[in-house]
């Protein structure tokens, strides 16, 4: 299964939580008046009680979407989790907060998920000195990163440094400049909040 492209406020309303970030107010919006899934039947179907599978999917499903992840990534990422000592679920969120498009969105070079991605992918940021083109390069302690000499003057960056972001303890930032650091691995009070990592673990523990 591809990366989801989609419209995200309909894939919020189908998993119940708002799973896009950034500037989107009229996505929130949207997703406020019609907070109950999509569709004919969708109001009747979000009372429902929903399976322990539907659940543990639900979860995984939030993961994937909200990370910008394909299924074979987020398998890819469950299995490297899986062979550390911490807590599974817990080390697979882990993993995909050092995700280096999820770092620059953490640090507010990017204003949301989807506009880092794009800028790794562009090939606009440097990553310990050397330029890159993969988004999903997991980022270790001691690793930097800053966008590319040649667009610090762009418009899009200048929007992005007058918002009022505040990075985690994890990285240090210096968002005049456009560079950060690792400067830690993320913690447990770091990791995405809305989403129940044990049920990840149970859905690709069957």
């Amino acid at each position: 299964m591809s990366r989801y492209t989609g419209p995200v406020t309909r894939i919020s309303r189908r998993l119940g939580v708002m799973l896009f970030s950034g500037k989107g107010k009229s996505k929130e919006k949207a997703f406020l008046k019609k907070n109950y899934k999509p569709g004919e039947h969708g109001q009747k179907r979000f009372r429902s009680k929903p399976s322990e599978y539907s659940k543990q999917l639900q979860e995984k499903q939030k993961a994937r979407f909200l990370f910008g992840i394909s299924e074979k990534q987020s398998k890819k990422y469950f299995v490297m989790a899986a062979k550390s000592d911490k807590i599974t679920g817990a080390k697979y969120l882990e993993i995909l907060e050092t995700r280096l498009d999820n770092v620059l969105y953490r640090a507010g070079i990017g204003s949301s998920r989807p506009q880092a991605r794009q800028m790794a992918s562009h090939g606009l940021i440097k990553l310990n000195g050397k330029r890159i083109k993969t988004p999903s390069i997991l980022v270790k302690t001691g690793d930097t990163f800053e966008v590319v000499e040649s667009k610090k003057g762009s418009k899009l960056y200048e929007e992005n440094k007058n918002d009022n972001v505040k990075a985690p303890k994890w990285l240090k930032v210096d968002l005049k400049n456009l560079k950060g650091e690792v400067i830690a691995m993320p913690q447990k009070d770091d990791i995405e909040q809305i989403i129940e990592h044990q049920l990840i673990t149970e859905f690709y523990s069957k």
